[in-house]
Order: structure tokens, then sequence, then C-alpha cells
């Protein structure tokens, strides 16, 4: 009898394994039709800079994008604004599939992302530019590097990863405001493991290091925009952008230069929450609340901060 128990026991035991973990089903999602978005405000330019995760990509067989980041300059209102977006937000996928967004680049091009994030929030996207981590590390290496303020579990997670001592200025030690050079910065803006936060806090890090450069380009002359533009040009995986679109956008962000930089995280707090779908972890988006976010983010000079 008690042999029997017990195998009746193990039986139920190794089924209660078997079964796989049950994911959640992500709520439909509505998207704006493309014909019907309407055009940017006068003097409202978009650009969409995004980062796939490589060091050295391959232009015909992109990873993910972990980087996605909306630049927007409004030289009528004389505004500068960075919007990043979380890699693991739901989205609408361009066969009408709900998927990571990280994953649109990769599996359809960048111009198919530029499409659905246009669909997601409301604003037309055409042009973007592509990098690699190589590529960021050699153009902030062209800017002498960038000054960040470290807390102290961020700290204590660069010293553990192996970076060499001469890649922060003085060797990473304790909390503090130290230089980053190419590859230190990349790095300190993919963490996620330190202090919280997780991918919600990355975001916040890559928006400070792209303001932190734009900080320090304050000062910069017309003749070493031109430099930093060709520094940019040599680093690039993917753009649709001609030389003619490279100039103007280079052009309005130099207008711009002493303009406090502005940012946005979408989705904030109050629209997203974490979910298990199709065997990866993922942010499910209220996307309604992130386009009315992000119309009032263009339409005002409101500046939104992620909580500390």
């Amino acid at each position: 009898m008690m042999k029997r128990f017990s195998a009746l026991l193990l039986a139920l035991m190794l089924l209660v394994t078997a079964v796989p973990a049950m994911a959640d089903t992500p709520k439909p999602i509505e998207t704006i039709p493309y014909e019907e978005i309407p055009a940017s405000w006068d003097g409202q330019y978009h650009y969409l800079l995004l980062c796939t995760d490589s060091w050295k990509a391959n232009p015909n067989n992109l990873g993910n994008t972990d980087g996605i980041v909306i630049v927007t300059l409004d030289t009528r209102a004389h505004r500068v604004m960075l919007t990043s977006i979380i890699r693991d937000a739901l989205v609408v996928r361009p066969d009408g599939v709900i998927g990571r967004i990280n994953y649109i680049a990769k599996n359809y091009g960048p111009e198919a992302l530029c499409k659905v994030i246009s669909q997601h929030l409301n604003v037309k996207l055409e042009d973007y530019i592509l990098f690699d981590f190589g590529q960021i590390a050699r153009i902030i290496d062209h800017l002498g590097g960038v000054d960040i303020e470290v807390d102290s579990s961020e700290a204590s997670y660069l010293r553990r990863y192996p970076l060499e001592s001469h890649q922060t200025s003085p060797a990473m030690g304790r909390a503090g405001t130290y230089k980053f050079y190419g590859r230190a910065a990349v790095i300190y803006m993919r963490i996620r493991k330190a202090g919280g936060g997780g991918d919600f806090m990355r975001t916040q890090r890559v928006r400070t290091v792209l303001s932190t450069l734009a900080d320090q380009c304050r000062d910069i002359t017309y003749e070493q925009a031109e430099t930093l533009l060709d520094a940019i040009t040599e680093n690039t995986l993917l753009t649709n952008m001609n030389p003619e679109k490279l100039v103007a956008a280079m052009d309005q962000a130099y207008s711009l230069r002493d303009c406090t930089i502005e940012e946005l995280r979408l989705p904030q707090d109050d629209a997203v929450h974490p979910i298990n779908y199709a065997n990866m972890s993922a942010q499910e988006v209220d996307w309604a609340m992130c386009r009315e976010d992000f119309e009032e983010y263009l339409t005002s000079s409101w500046l939104v901060m992620d909580e500390e």
C-alpha cells in the first residue's frame, strides 16, 4: 500500500513539473493607421536613434535593437527632447501579431520599426540612424569621453566588469564623477543589474549619456560640428538619411545647442506592467496613454524625469 501511494505521489509530482507555466494573454493593442497620422508640427523634426545589441554588427543580419531613442529637435519652440522606449515593450508587429519592440528591426528592418513606433505614438517617424556598440564607443571617444556621476551600486558593478583602468579617469573606484571613454560609456549605458530599476533605469542611463554629451557640445564651433557629423557618418551601421538630410539635422542641432535637454521615458510608470508572453519577459503597455503623454510632451515645455 505504501509503495502504491509513493508511486502515485511521484507520478503527480512529475505531472506538475511537466506542465509549463501559464503565460499571460496581452490585451489587444489599438494603433493608428499610418495614413491617418498627422504631419509633424512646423519646425519640429524627429529622428530615431537605434543601437543593435552587438559590438560589431552585420548590417545584413541585425541583432535586437535594445537601444531605442527618439530625438526631437524643435526649431520653432527652441527645444531638444529625448524620448526613450523600453526594449521589451509589447507592440503590434508588421504582421499584426503582438511581440517585443526590440525584435522588429531584426525581423522586418529599421524602416518597419519607424512605422511601428509611428502607429503606436501617432507621430510620423521617417528618419533613422542605427549604430552598434563599437560605433557609439568611437563617437564618444571622438568627443573626448563623457563625464558621468555614478552611485555606489553602479560603481560596484563597474568594478566587477572587465574594464581596463584607462577606460575611465580616474580608474573606477567609489561613487563619484568619472570621465568615461567610449567602451566604458557603452557598458555604463547597458547596466541593468545595479541599483534597481532594470530596463527602466537602463533607458535613463542612455539619456544621461546623450544629454551630457549634448551639454559638452554647447561651445563647439560649426567646423567642429561638421567634424562630429563626419565621425557619426563614418560610424553608422545603417541609415535612410542622405547627406543633405544629415547636414540639415546637424544645422538644426547646432542652432539648438544652448537648449536644456528635456527627457521622457515611454511608457511611464502608470502605463505599463510586466507580463510573461511567448516564453519571455515583456512589458504590457497602455499605448493610448503613451500617445497622450507624448503629445503633451511635444506640445508643451514640461520636463519629465524618471523617479529615483
